[in-house]
């Protein structure tokens, strides 16, 4: 696993690095701004992104640009995009390209480090780790809301699979059915989750943040 890392703290940006290392994974490149990791993103293509939000010189949101344009120059790239704090709006935006290969933890999963190598992990091998902390902000239900219970077994299936990052075909292979099936569910998945097609945010990522929230509040 090739990776690169962006992160403008020195001390944790090195330490990041020592840690992968030390687990047998090879860190191709470190940055300290957006611009760099991009350039090096380009220059060594690597099979994973780690990026800080905020990053010099505003401090705002050059991580999170940085991040997207990532995946629009290479869409088979996975992120995962670290954070201080559970910074909605540019989480949203991140999600807006869909879930695939794609993890937004706080930084401070770092510290529990097998929880966070299990996330890059996970995220490299094209799933979902989105901190719970994070699906909360994202997407805040009711408890009353029971839209979930409505999906059948074979739809939760799907569903659960959506949230690994599989695609409609690596879907149907795993659960042996055909592509026009899972495609049937889905659209069942929406509709009994009354996401519209009108809706801002992507249907799909909309219901596995329903997914994963249900997950965190089972837990």
């Amino acid at each position: 696993m090739r990776i690169v890392i962006a992160e403008d703290d020195p001390l944790l940006r090195e330490g990041l690095a020592l840690l992968l290392r030390a687990e047998g994974l090879d860190v191709v490149a470190t940055a300290g701004t957006a611009d760099g990791i991009l350039d090096a993103i380009d220059e060594h293509k690597p099979d994973v992104a780690i990026l800080d939000v905020r990053m010099p010189p505003t401090h705002t949101d050059e991580g999170i640009v940085a991040a997207v344009e990532a995946r629009r120059r290479r869409p088979d790239l996975a992120v995962l995009v670290l954070s201080a704090y559970v910074e909605q709006s540019f989480a949203t935006d991140l999600l807006v390209g869909g879930v695939t290969g794609l993890g937004y933890l706080l930084k401070e999963r770092v510290g529990r480090v097998e929880e966070f190598l299990d996330a890059l992990r996970r995220v490299a091998d094209g799933g979902t780790a989105i901190d719970p902390d994070v699906v909360a902000q994202l997407f805040t239900r009711s408890r009353d809301d029971t839209r979930l219970e409505r999906l059948s077994p074979r739809e939760r299936d799907v569903l659960a699979l959506m949230a690994e990052g599989l695609g409609n075909s690596a879907i149907a292979e795993r659960l042996f059915v055909t592509d026009g099936a899972v495609h049937k569910h889905i659209r069942s998945i929406f509709a009994k989750l009354d996401l519209s097609p009108t809706d801002q945010m992507d249907r799909r990522v909309a219901a596995v943040l329903r997914y994963l929230d249900d997950v965190r509040r089972r837990t």
